[in-house]
């Protein structure tokens, strides 16, 4: 039988270092520690767990300033060496390595073996969208805003006014905790009352995304508490927990809902060129691994602006064919309002949640005005039309405009 080996890609920095060297170095020293000094017979027996050099691309201009020559190094590592959990694979590819100088992890290649052990996604965009009755456009997402402080009534109040703009899904803050005020029941009793209040009035089906905390032992019994209260969906603050805790929560068949994944602690990890894990890596290709359905991250045109290029490998990620695990929805978020919705249509496609806070709750005419000004954003964009036109026949996207505008590029 033939070993199965997961792959690991780097990008490494150093104006003088021999890259090839410095990959084979890799290979050996975070698989057998060390390979020339063994006699052959050990060899032979530790040959199975041996890291592999696959490749080494230098960048290396004759007219690179200092600090520019790097090198994307791919290593093969061999699955014999770790468990099939997530955990175990970024410890042997990026654990102590991620201290050695001016290194990144900018992708990875498990095997199909290593895979298998990873149900992904439960519900994934098609399952989302059959969740709710929507497949010929973009969904929209409301966020509460703002939660601390409020107690029941004002939070059913302020969900209620969201649904009632016709929004597909509303998320609690990632900040939301288990606090006397809103307990978790008791919030999600009050918040699915509303919906289905709305649901009277739109006639619109909408997922409530719960925020899912308390310590890591017991998590899987707060969601199920969640669930048999009512919770149709669940907001993960993943890098908080891990990946082996999502993983965990998705593989569970009793957490029957969609799990949408807040990148809460993501910027300690992706934005340096020289240091962390790619975001389209972080972001996109290990929550959905891992199980998320959504994948929130920050956009490229808000308030915690995201370049353009990561936020289209991310999305990449997340809807990319050829991984086993069911696509998950890109959620391009922060500062987001009706005046940039043809933006994220046109750079993101119809496989993508438009996501708002502000966007929602600031518009003048309130929070339900804000829901419909993007809804009619959303479809003026299916149609054909600019938000401009669209908005002669319709007031609240009128208004969204004359208070945010419209933004082209």
């Amino acid at each position: 039988m033939q070993p199965s080996y997961s792959k690991a890609t780097y990008r490494l920095y150093d104006d003088k270092a021999d890259f090839h060297k410095k990959a084979e170095g890799i290979a050996v020293g975070l698989t057998v520690g060390s390979w020339t000094e063994l006699p052959e017979a050990a060899k032979e027996q530790m040959q199975k767990h041996l890291g592999k050099v696959v490749s080494v691309s230098i960048h290396d201009p004759l007219d690179a300033a200092p600090g520019e020559r790097y090198a994307d190094i791919t290593i093969a590592y061999p699955d014999v060496n770790f468990s099939r959990d997530i955990p175990a694979f970024l410890v042997t590819a990026f654990g102590k390595l991620s201290m050695d100088g001016k290194i990144k992890l900018t992708d990875i290649e498990p095997s199909a073996d290593f895979l298998s052990a990873f149900p992904g996604p439960k519900f994934g965009v098609q399952g989302v969208r059959d969740l709710l009755g929507v497949h010929d456009r973009p969904l929209v997402m409301s966020i509460f805003k703002s939660v601390i402080g409020h107690d029941l009534g004002n939070l059913r109040e302020q969900f209620l006014q969201q649904a009632l703009g016709g929004v597909d899904l509303i998320k609690d803050d990632e900040i939301l905790f288990e606090n006397p005020l809103t307990p978790l029941e008791q919030r999600v009793e009050a918040c699915m009352s509303a919906a289905r209040e709305a649901e009277r009035t739109t006639g619109q089906k909408l997922l409530y995304f719960t925020n899912l905390t308390g310590s890591t032992f017991q998590l899987k019994a707060n969601a199920k508490r969640a669930i048999a209260a009512g919770a149709n969906g669940l907001l993960f603050n993943v890098l908080a927990y891990g990946f082996d805790a999502l993983a965990e929560l998705a593989a569970d068949p009793d957490i029957n809902v969609p799990i949408a994944a807040h990148p809460a602690l993501a910027g300690a990890l992706y934005p340096s060129l020289h240091h962390g894990i790619s975001a389209s890596l972080l972001l996109g290709k290990l929550m959905r691994i891992a199980g998320a359905d959504l994948s929130l991250f920050p956009s490229p045109y808000g308030s915690v602006v995201m370049p353009k290029a990561e936020n289209l490998a991310v999305m990449e990620a997340l809807l990319d064919p050829t991984l086993p695990q069911k696509p998950a929805f890109p959620v391009p978020s922060a500062g987001i309002h009706p005046g940039l919705v043809p933006l994220i249509m046109g750079d993101f496609g119809p496989e993508v949640v438009v996501n708002a806070g502000g966007g929602v709750h600031g518009h003048p005419g309130g929070s339900a005005a804000g829901g419909r000004a993007f809804r009619q954003a959303v479809d003026a964009v299916n149609s054909g039309s600019t938000l401009e036109a669209y908005a002669q026949k319709h007031e609240e996207l009128s208004i969204a405009i004359q208070r945010w505008g419209v933004r082209t590029s």
